[in-house]
């Protein structure tokens, strides 16, 4: 055990994930078939998916290219020469009776991710990454006392991922899925989207005394959120070792999660796991990978998320939370770096001022916008091109923050141009020396004895004298404004 690993309740867990992701190809892994999900159930099929007898597959060179990229991405080392077997087991959703995958042979392997939790940075290495075709989909929801099976996911391309059994926490699982999520999202190799099932995750979980041998493992199957795999996660722990100290072995078995209940139920034991009798498919060839295209993605790399994270925390002043955060949805990052280079076409936005609203209005409200709602609201009418005069307007005195952001979750919510907004809801700023002047004069007034009170030392009622200004213009007054004449008019409080 290394120093700062996690315990619980005295013992350390041993963790490895296996990840199936969906590649971004037009079409499936062997045949023609469109890739696309949401189709009515079997449009997207052919007799190759659909394994028609005399079918033949045909490799889909960019789920190879793609495969590639992710590889070169994690540091992993690209195989020259892989091999697809066939991987027989019989369910409804499979319709040739096997699936052809990688096995001793796979496209990829080493490499690995850095991940960040409360016990440090650590480094979680990739065992492997082979390429599969997915399996269809059973359909249980809505039909009484029937399933149907849709075959539009059977043959899809799929990269899996799958890494040593470095992971010691329920949070450095959840901080190596979403590593490994951005990663794939910002090579464009997938979508990475969870809710449509195109990045799943197996978790194989055992629970030891520091020191000792590894324990039985137990796998948990088809895991689809962050927050279902640390409650998983949790859920097992306690339960293998509630079972060590009640003397009670533990059985090497595949377990689901059930996220109404939060526990894991028993899915098949190891006496009924299956015999996959893997065999070289006779119908594809080895895989013999040109190193040219190799280079190719190696020199066409984009930016890697943590690289993105450093130059975003040395040039645009942003702390290392707030860069991961951003940094976090590629889409959210590109919007984040569109609205910095906007920045310098608006006089009001020059310089670490324009830059440093634009991030707090980012991290604040178009996070919370885009956390509702999604990406949606990062284009149309409230894309940074116009989300960035809307700052400009803030910065020149023309609109409070706080205008500002009520302007944006309306434009948000109305779908129109902030600045429409502004001019429709005669929005422009108190900025005027003169009616600022009688607008505080006016609060001090009617306030003679929180004036006093200030004066003698209470200096917490600034903040209720401002307030009332603002009240009294109706959220119009220039609160910076309206400080400085008040601190005139006021005086310094006694100490």
């Amino acid at each position: 055990m290394s120093e700062g690993t996690p315990l619980f309740r005295g013992y350390e867990i041993v963790v490895g994930l296996e990840v199936h992701t969906q590649l971004l190809t037009k079409s499936k892994m062997f045949c023609r078939c469109e890739n696309r999900f949401g189709a009515p159930p079997n449009t997207l099929v052919c007799p190759v998916c659909l394994a028609h007898p005399g079918s033949l597959p045909v490799l889909n060179a960019q789920a190879v290219r793609l495969g590639v990229r992710a590889g070169l991405a994690a540091g992993c080392t690209v195989n020259p020469v892989s091999v697809f077997e066939r991987k027989h087991y019989f369910y409804p959703d499979l319709p040739k009776g096997y699936q052809i995958s990688q096995y001793a042979h796979p496209l990829l392997s080493g490499g690995s991710l850095r991940v960040r939790t409360g016990a440090g940075e650590r480094f979680i290495r990739i065992h492997r990454m082979h390429l599969e075709e997915d399996a269809g989909k059973n359909l249980h929801a809505g039909i009484p006392d029937k399933s149907h099976v849709d075959l539009n996911r059977a043959g899809v391309p799929l990269l899996e991922i799958v890494s040593e059994p470095d992971i010691r926490s329920p949070d450095e699982a959840v901080d190596y899925l979403k590593r490994l999520r951005q990663l794939l999202r910002a090579t464009r190799v997938s979508d990475g989207n969870m809710e449509e099932g195109s990045f799943r995750c197996d978790i194989n979980l055992s629970v030891r005394r520091p020191g000792a041998p590894y324990g039985t493992r137990v796998e948990i199957k088809n895991v689809n959120s962050f927050r279902f795999v640390h409650k998983a996660m949790l859920f097992e722990i306690d339960r293998q070792i509630d079972a060590i100290e009640a003397g009670e072995p533990i059985r090497q078995e595949t377990r689901l999660f059930d996220p109404a209940s939060g526990t894991t139920k028993p899915m098949r034991s190891k006496e009924e796991a299956l015999d996959y009798r893997y065999f070289p498919d006779p119908d594809l060839p080895p895989l013999r990978v040109d190193m040219a295209m190799v280079e190719e993605e190696r020199l066409a790399m984009p930016e890697l998320p943590e690289r993105r994270v450093a130059r975003f925390v040395e040039t645009m002043g942003l702390t290392l939370s707030d860069a991961e955060t951003i940094v976090g949805e590629e889409a959210l990052a590109a919007y984040f770096e569109e609205g910095v280079s906007l920045l310098h076409d608006h006089p009001a936005t020059k310089g670490e001022k324009g830059r440093d609203r634009w991030i707090s209005f980012v991290l604040s409200e178009v996070l919370r916008e885009f956390n509702l709602r999604g990406e949606e609201v990062l284009g149309g009418a409230t894309a940074p091109s116009a989300t960035v005069p809307l700052i400009g307007k803030v910065l020149s005195g023309d609109l409070s923050f706080s205008q500002a952001k009520e302007v944006y979750h309306t434009a948000v919510e109305e779908k129109v141009d902030p600045l429409e907004i502004v001019s429709r809801q005669n929005l422009a700023q108190i900025s005027g020396e003169g009616e600022l002047v009688a607008l505080v004069e006016a609060v001090l007034a009617e306030n003679p004895v929180e004036v006093e009170s200030y004066r003698k030392g209470k200096d917490r009622l600034f903040a209720f004298f401002v307030g009332g200004v603002m009240k009294k213009s109706r959220g119009k007054a220039n609160p910076e404004k309206v400080g400085e004449i008040l601190r005139a008019k006021l005086g310094s409080p006694s100490p």
